[in-house]
């Protein structure tokens, strides 16, 4: 059974960077679809951006394209999302997550993530 660790959450001014990182334990780490998700409160969880099982495709919400960056690193079993040019509307508590049954492109849909972590605060003051 695979688990998530994360951290590097933390309070930052509008435009600063912050870089969340997600530990994953188990063997098997280079197979999934690996995904960020965020809720803000009063709203729903949302996949912000996601990577492929081996690191060569990545999708991003547009509300953070061209600003957060994932990444992955097989060998150490980590994800990680860099996350640049933030806004106040990106505060929000950030979830590291796996889909460990994906196939082809299926590692960009919400509903094929399975295992979670247990979330890092991300607050960014104005």
């Amino acid at each position: 059974q695979v688990q998530l660790v994360e951290s590097g959450g933390g309070l930052v001014q509008a435009g600063g960077s912050l870089r969340l990182s997600c530990a994953a334990s188990g063997r098997t780490f280079s197979r999934y679809g690996m995904g960020w998700f965020r809720q803000a409160p009063g709203k729903e969880r949302e996949l912000i951006a996601a990577i492929s099982w081996s690191g060569d495709s990545t999708y991003y919400k547009d509300s953070v394209k061209g600003r957060f960056t994932i990444s992955r690193d097989n060998a150490k079993s980590t994800v990680s999302l860099q996350m640049n040019s933030l806004k106040p509307e990106d505060t929000a508590v950030y979830y590291c997550a796996a889909a460990r049954q994906t196939f082809g492109s299926t590692w960009r849909l919400t509903g094929m993530y399975d295992v979670w972590g247990q979330g890092t605060q991300v607050t960014v003051s104005s």
